[in-house]
């Protein structure tokens, strides 16, 4: 695969990012635990679903913004060359895209992949077409917010529980690995409510482990609606993440409000070589003040 490269270097204040950590470094940093051991990758922002706190205000009629193939592929191999261990995939619905599982399967040459989904595009026979990721170092991170069809889709968008309900005991009978991510506003979720949703997981055959509760962040849509947990960048784990426009702090970075990208987690417009962004954040991790730890509990 070709590798593109952003001429531009600069970061968001249009000064060079700093270049004072020499060539291995990275890695050393995911080894000690200073840097996530993870990248992000934000393959695009369409969606064939609406939700009422979507952080990227993604929808069926979004713009079409997409990281190419050969750059997404790219940036696993580097990720793994700089001492990355694992790669995620993120939107927007990673699977509007007809390329997503020859990509996915290609990144997976370089490092493990998990691929956040709504799992709603995997009905009847569709879903055959995930078969060549079996095998693969390939997981998929599938969300539902609740045990109660109405309580979910009123978040999710119609017909999302059904269709989820449906889809991931059939992923898990096939073979593929699939984690459960519920996000709830505080005090959404009653005891009675999470008993329930761990029943209906684990007769999936999906352990209490690979199953994830977080907090809604106060971005993108869920700013216009008053929900979620407003944050400050070190809060947040330092995960670098990579979209269309830059890299950033988090992958609670790049989103979108009233339909502008936010900018205030980027970190440099320059996306690849790889090691350009992830030096500069770790030049940004090593200059916070002692204590300064991510406190908001996301996975």
């Amino acid at each position: 695969m070709s590798t593109a490269v952003s001429i531009d270097s600069r970061t968001h204040d249009g000064t060079e990012p700093a270049a004072e950590h020499l060539p291995g470094s990275v890695g050393a940093a995911i080894e000690s635990g200073v840097l996530p051991d993870r990248v992000w990758v934000y393959s695009n922002y369409h969606c064939n679903l609406r939700r009422a706190y979507c952080l990227t205000e993604s929808a069926p009629r979004s713009k079409r913004r997409i990281i190419g193939p050969e750059h997404m592929v790219a940036i696993a191999e580097q990720a793994a060359a700089l001492g990355f261990r694992a790669v995620g995939v993120t939107g927007g619905e990673p699977f509007m895209r007809r390329d997503m599982v020859a990509v996915v399967t290609a990144m997976a040459e370089h490092l493990p992949v998990t691929v956040l989904t709504n799992g709603t595009l995997f009905g009847g026979d569709r879903l055959d077409m995930l078969d060549p990721l079996l095998g693969k170092r390939v997981r998929f991170q599938i969300s539902l917010d609740s045990p109660d069809a109405v309580s979910n889709d009123e978040m999710r968008g119609p017909l999302n529980y059904a269709k989820v309900v449906e889809a991931v005991p059939r992923m898990v009978q096939r073979g593929h690995t699939v984690r459960i991510a519920t996000t709830i506003e505080e005090g959404q979720m009653t005891p009675d409510d999470r008993s329930r949703l761990c029943a209906m997981h684990r007769g999936w055959g999906i352990t209490d482990d690979d199953h994830l509760v977080r907090p809604i962040i106060t971005s993108g849509r869920a700013e216009d609606t008053g929900m979620g947990v407003r944050f400050e960048r070190d809060q947040l784990p330092a995960e670098l993440t990579i979209a269309d426009h830059g890299a950033f702090w988090s992958p609670f970075g790049p989103t979108i409000h009233n339909g502008r990208t936010d900018t205030h987690l980027l970190i440099t417009r320059t996306t690849l070589p790889l090691e350009v962004p992830a030096q500069a954040l770790l030049g940004l991790v090593e200059g916070r003040p002692p204590g300064a730890d991510a406190s908001i509990g996301i996975r």
